[in-house]
């Protein structure tokens, strides 16, 4: 399954890479991310881990898959007979910069868990793309 959400946002496209790709302050903006611990030390990078808390969700180990700087990154959490992606993309257009959040379940219980939890998920990925809005555009 996969759910996509998407903002406008009112500030430069760096600006809203810098706050979306700091993952260690996500729970300063978004309530829906409790706590984030890195793995590692410095700036996210292919092969950087992050264990991460979120309300009504298992705690979730993520690892940086792609990683294209200023543009985007993709992670991936597994847990038995599930694999979840998050991608995370900033797109500068004429109206303003877009920030993207997307989550994709596969593996032979994706599609339960994506059934699920499909509110919550829509829910979690809108509100972490308006809140990136306030907060990229000073709110």
């Amino acid at each position: 399954m996969r759910f996509d959400h998407s903002s406008t946002i009112q500030a430069p496209p760096e600006r809203v890479w810098q706050v979306f790709s700091d993952v260690e302050r996500w729970p300063e903006w978004t309530p829906t991310v409790d706590s984030v611990e890195r793995l590692d030390a410095g700036r996210i990078h292919i092969g950087a881990k992050t264990r991460i808390r979120q309300p009504k969700l298992p705690v979730a180990i993520w690892e940086v898959t792609e990683l294209k700087e200023g543009e985007y990154f993709e992670w991936v959490s597994k847990a038995p007979g599930i694999k979840t992606t998050g991608v995370h993309r900033v797109t500068s257009t004429p109206e303003g910069t877009v920030a993207t959040a997307t989550i994709i379940q596969e593996g032979p219980l994706g599609w339960l868990f994506g059934r699920l939890y499909a509110g919550l998920t829509k829910r979690y990925i809108a509100t972490e793309t308006e809140k990136l809005k306030q907060v990229s555009e000073g709110q």
